[in-house]
């Protein structure tokens, strides 16, 4: 706060941000709050000239612009208050559509710190760090994931994702890129959710799809940015015996991925509960270096041979490989091939009983 930077807060849509913002600002009673959402806002704030900021700035330490994305030309607005209004904090909240617009942060280039904000953590929701607790709750998040809403509301979780999911989720991808064809985004969708945690071939799914692989990149790469989800690249330092460029895909939240394919049965009943629990655990792993160790790079490791490593992580030039199992009871190692190539590195198996660890 009080940097001389605007603050801006992206994530995807129902993340909590305007929840967030509202609890850190509690302590200051001098707070102008803004609505992207309310027309008369946006109309005031389209073609900002600065005699007509300050009528709208007044004597405010603070203001908030909520739903920034809705405001035209909302960079440059942010640019002109930051420049002209220095002893104001600006903080903006935003949805994955600040992300996807490749403008918008071009004008704030130096003037503002950018937060990215996920769903809940397990850590977050449970901060006694009971293992055993962690391990009673690992059934219903597996399935339902982190939305603030679905774990606030846990008797009808189902009917939210099913809402999220259909309605809001991917609206930014439809509206900043006027897709002409929505149902190849629901079809796409559907087809990384069956191979959610497997490598992705693009120009397999472009034969589903019927759509040049070209295509089929730009639209991960606009899931990507709306916090949907995410890729792992391979790791490599011997691209002759190991895979180098392919990548897998994650979700962010397993709610969204089990709404997507309409299946929230309970994990007895399942057969991906190995899929579900390595998603899951790496998207925890993933949230919690973004809030604490954003200098760790995340990967995952295959040979030619087929051995491979479900997830990576270099840190300062140290190496850790972790394994994702779901059955704690079977015994598991990391790949020897692996081991063999990598000596130095670190290796554990992370299962639902030490997962804790991992975490924290």
């Amino acid at each position: 706060m009080f940097r001389g930077k605007a603050l801006v807060i992206t994530g995807a849509r129902q993340v909590g941000k305007t929840t967030m913002v509202k609890t850190l600002l509690d302590e200051y009673e001098d707070v102008l709050w803004l609505n992207g959402d309310d027309i008369s806002v946006r109309e005031r704030l389209k073609n900002p000239a600065i005699a007509s900021l300050k009528d709208v700035v007044g004597l405010y330490p603070i203001v908030v612009i909520d739903e920034v994305q809705r405001i035209e030309n909302c960079g440059l607005l942010l640019k002109i208050l930051v420049d002209n209004f220095s002893d104001v904090q600006f903080i903006a909240t935003g949805s994955s559509a600040l992300e996807i617009s490749e403008t918008i942060f071009e004008p704030l280039t130096g003037r503002h710190l950018l937060f990215k904000m996920y769903g809940f953590g397990l850590v977050e929701l449970y901060p006694k760090h009971s293992s055993f607790q962690l391990e009673q709750e690992l059934a219903f998040h597996m399935i339902y994931g982190y939305y603030p809403d679905v774990c606030n509301n846990r008797d009808v979780a189902e009917t939210l994702l099913k809402n999220l999911s259909d309605q809001y989720l991917y609206k930014d991808v439809l509206i900043w890129k006027d897709l002409r064809k929505p149902e190849l985004l629901d079809k796409l969708l559907k087809l990384l959710a069956y191979q959610v945690c497997g490598e992705v071939s693009l120009h397999e799914l472009g034969n589903a799809l019927k759509i040049k692989s070209e295509t089929v990149e730009s639209y991960i790469n606009l899931l990507e940015k709306s916090f949907v989800v995410y890729r792992l690249n391979a790791y490599s330092k011997n691209p002759r015996k190991e895979v180098s460029k392919m990548s897998k895909v994650y979700f962010w939240d397993n709610g969204i991925r089990n709404a997507i394919i309409d299946d929230f049965s309970s994990l007895e009943m399942r057969n991906d509960k190995g899929q579900l629990w390595e998603n899951m655990i790496i998207g925890e792993r993933l949230k919690m270096n973004a809030w604490r160790y954003n200098n760790r790079k995340s990967f995952f490791w295959r040979n030619y041979n087929q051995s491979e490593v479900d997830y990576i992580e270099v840190e300062k030039g140290a190496l850790r490989a972790f394994e994702m199992k779901w059955n704690a009871n079977k015994k598991t190692s990391i790949s020897r091939a692996f081991t063999n190539s990598y000596p130095d590195a670190e290796s554990k198996v992370i299962n639902p009983q030490n997962a804790l660890s991992f975490l924290v």
